[in-house]
């Protein structure tokens, strides 16, 4: 009976994680050592606000009612366009469409997608405001940009807009940023570890514990990029889930079996929260926020607790298992 209890815990564990790391369907903004910044607007244009969002992602539009903007596309077409009612409109019949589908532009064109097809336009967002993936703000290649180092200029481009039928160019500069300190995550794997110790008798206190500061970078960063940008249900949801297994556990009776089971599916919980996020440990740039050594601290945090956790829970299942049945 007790060998088909953990068999069953084990299942649920393995459900929960997977479906947690499941990744979003549309390509959001992630760790990247590339920043990319708007450096002109010509000429300047009252009333249009523009922004690179997570690094070199995406670029990001904001107009005021009464304006009409247009996003000219890669080969001269319309793209996008930002009625005087703050409604934003993407023409399908455009190439930019499926080619900003993903950073790298690695999308087959469909029939209609070309740049002399009648416009048809359909609505993306309200309040004349709309981000999305421009290959000519940020590097184009998974390689590093070759004969430059970190701390170089390593592209430049311009997005051309139609200002209420004015020419107007944005221009975008991308930098290769320095690798960050390592400081925050040794301190933060320490710091979980610290935790798991002090409570060894808790254990799922120190997961809640950690769970708790791992889903407050988690809604931070879900919440510091635009919704259209997609970001992954992953940055919050694994965390809450975790922490709500490790209260529970916490609070259960002395001497009791079950919350050890809870205690170990909450442990590996921050195991694949932080395996997942292993990007957001090394890569300059993060798409938050929060200040990026705390970010690294806990997600450093939750792995290393989490594996120590976990440890600590299967030791004391197996105490139990190997325990005579009248014990």
């Amino acid at each position: 009976m007790r060998l088909r209890r953990l068999a069953a815990v084990m299942v649920a564990a393995g459900v929960i994680v997977v479906g947690g790391a499941s990744p979003a369907s549309a390509d959001p903004a992630g760790p990247t050592d590339y920043q990319s910044e708007v450096i002109a607007v010509v000429p300047p244009a009252p009333g249009v606000a523009v922004e690179t969002i997570g690094g070199d992602a995406f670029l990001r539009l904001v107009v005021e009612p009464g304006l009409l903007v247009e996003v000219v596309g890669y080969r001269g077409e319309p793209y996008l366009r930002f009625l005087p009612s703050g409604t934003v409109e993407r023409n399908e019949n455009s190439p930019s469409t499926y080619l900003n589908e993903d950073r790298y532009g690695e999308t087959e064109l469909p029939p209609n997608a070309t740049p002399e097809a009648v416009p048809d336009w359909r609505k993306v967002a309200d309040g004349g405001a709309y981000a999305w993936h421009d290959h000519r703000t940020h590097w184009m290649n998974e390689d590093r940009p070759p004969g430059r180092e970190p701390g170089d200029r390593i592209l430049e481009g311009v997005v051309p807009l139609l200002v209420d039928g004015a020419e107007v160019d944005v221009a975008v500069a991308s930098s290769w940023e320095p690798a960050p300190s390592r400081v925050p995550v040794v301190a933060g794997a320490a710091a979980g570890l610290l935790a798991t110790v002090l409570f060894r008798r808790r254990v799922a206190a120190a997961i809640a514990v950690v769970a708790a500061a791992a889903l407050g970078v988690g809604i931070t960063a879900s919440l510091s990029v635009p919704p259209e940008t997609a970001p992954s249900p992953l940055l919050w949801v694994v965390p809450a889930t975790a922490l709500v297994l490790a209260a529970v556990a916490a609070f259960a009776r002395p001497g009791e079996r079950w919350p050890d089971y809870l205690a170990l599916v909450a442990a590996a919980e921050l195991v694949v929260w932080a395996l997942v996020r292993w990007d957001w440990l090394w890569r300059a740039v993060l798409p938050t926020a929060a200040p990026f050594w705390l970010d690294r601290a806990a997600t450093a945090a939750a792995g290393a607790a989490g594996l120590l956790a976990a440890a600590a829970a299967v030791h004391s299942l197996g105490s139990a298992l190997r325990a005579p049945q009248g014990a």
